[in-house]
């Protein structure tokens, strides 16, 4: 049985990279991508169980990117994780999203949260 797979949208190396080692340590197969146009096209070739996403990326900002995922029927499945510093953006955002996180997250956080979000995905050993 293969992992789910989780994209991370996120241009901060270090966040891109706590987010990216959390959700492997909860069995998800991850990639990261650290810009707006970039995200987009990558959505449009790939089904991602989860996608963790900082609303402030370079080209194409986040709360565009949310709503491209939402439109998209491909994507109905996917849950959304919002990772931001900015509590009033995250809260204009928050019944598009499936969870909003603010900025810092823990390791630890986002591991446990993200197995909720993904109940169909087989507990990590």
């Amino acid at each position: 049985m293969s992992n789910s797979f989780a994209l991370i949208i996120e241009d901060d190396s270090d966040a891109a990279t706590i987010f990216s080692e959390a959700l492997q340590a909860a069995g998800f197969e991850t990639e990261i991508i650290r810009s707006g146009d970039t995200a987009l096209a990558r959505l449009a070739v790939t089904t991602p169980d989860v996608v963790v996403l900082d609303l402030h990326l370079p080209h194409v900002p986040g709360p565009d990117i949310l709503r491209h995922i939402r439109a998209d029927a491909r994507l109905t499945e996917t849950r959304v994780i919002v990772a931001t510093a900015h509590a009033h953006t995250a809260e204009s955002i928050r019944r598009e999203a499936d969870l909003v996180l603010l900025k810092p997250i823990s390791f630890s956080q986002l591991r446990d949260l993200a197995a909720i979000l993904d109940p169909d995905r087989p507990t990590a050993s």
